[in-house]
């Protein structure tokens, strides 16, 4: 595949995403910008040595200048909360950044698909969407699909089946307010309760799911990864790459990625997750499934939660 791909932020994320994309037929190009000129060059003299195992990948540390005629560009910038700082804080702190790096990327690369994982990743595309001037569906956050990701697996864990076959969602907010739409997942065309009542006609054993325990480790998995290791960047990666591929794809595809809703259940003017249809053109449309009233109200809820940040930032 030719395409060309531009990584702003050589951090932790910012390096797996390149390190994965070489050793997928992804991208025939990638170039890494940041601002530590040192050790993004050591980040790419590391990845293209590896690279050298595979068929011929171009990968540079560039300035901006140098992602000209991107496909895609993928924005990590942005620092970790510190002790004693403020989510706001650090949502302003971050929002600064890419109030920066904006205007350079956009002026060299108007074309490109934009995938934001900067967090807060849905203050900050909401962000990269008001200022960037690009149209609407060139934006897109990656929002709750690493959470989405990790539905899934608990799921295939419990159920003891592939992943491929469960289709389930975590919409809204990428943070606390986000939720399980338990009213969509399905396992093979049957909803979770239905399946696991099938399978135990088939002498399968299980217990009665729990699904607030399974919500609380969607939640919780990214905090207990910080705790064990000190940051997380494998998965989310991974996820990143893969919505790559989406978007460099022949058709579209449905993922729960970050983008502005517009009337969506009664929700204007702020980035969420829900289903969109993402493929070569971008986000190109929402899927409206129909939602549980319940479900509604923590979409609502969560879309609140964010506006409440957006009211306290400064753009």
């Amino acid at each position: 595949m030719s395409s060309k791909i531009t990584i702003i932020g050589a951090g932790s994320v910012g390096s797996t995403i390149a390190y994965t994309l070489s050793n997928e037929d992804i991208a025939s190009e990638i170039v890494m910008i940041d601002v530590n000129k040192q050790k993004v060059a050591g980040e790419v003299m590391d990845i293209i040595q590896g690279a050298s195992f595979r068929d011929p990948i171009s990968v540079i540390a560039g300035d901006y200048e140098d992602a000209s005629d991107s496909d895609i560009v993928i924005i990590t910038s942005g620092i970790a909360r510190k002790p004693g700082q403020t989510r706001i804080e650090l949502t302003q702190t971050n929002v600064d950044i890419l109030k920066d790096i904006t205007p350079k990327i956009v002026s060299v690369a108007p074309k490109a698909l934009y995938i934001i994982v900067s967090n807060p990743v849905d203050i900050m595309t909401y962000v990269f969407t008001k200022i960037s001037g690009l149209p609407e569906r060139q934006v897109i956050g990656s929002g709750t699909l690493l959470d989405t990701g990790r539905l899934r697996y608990a799921l295939s864990e419990y159920f003891d089946i592939a992943q491929r076959n469960i289709h389930a969602y975590v919409l809204g907010e990428h943070g606390d307010s986000s939720f399980v739409a338990w009213s969509l997942a399905k396992i093979s065309g049957a909803s979770v309760d239905d399946y696991a009542e099938m399978m135990r006609t088939y002498g399968k054993e299980f217990d009665d799911l729990d699904k607030a325990a399974m919500e609380e480790y969607v939640h919780k998995s990214g905090g207990k990864i910080i705790e064990n290791k000190g940051a997380t960047f494998y998965a989310v990666s991974v996820s990143v790459c893969r919505l790559c591929s989406l978007l460099l794809s022949a058709h579209n595809s449905i993922s729960t990625v970050s983008t502005m809703l517009h009337g969506e259940y009664g929700i204007e003017g702020v980035c969420l997750s829900m289903p969109n249809l993402v493929g070569p053109d971008g986000a190109t449309g929402k899927v409206p499934v129909h939602l549980t009233d319940e479900e509604v109200e923590k979409l609502r809820h969560s879309a609140k939660v964010l506006k409440d940040v957006i009211a306290q930032i400064s753009l």
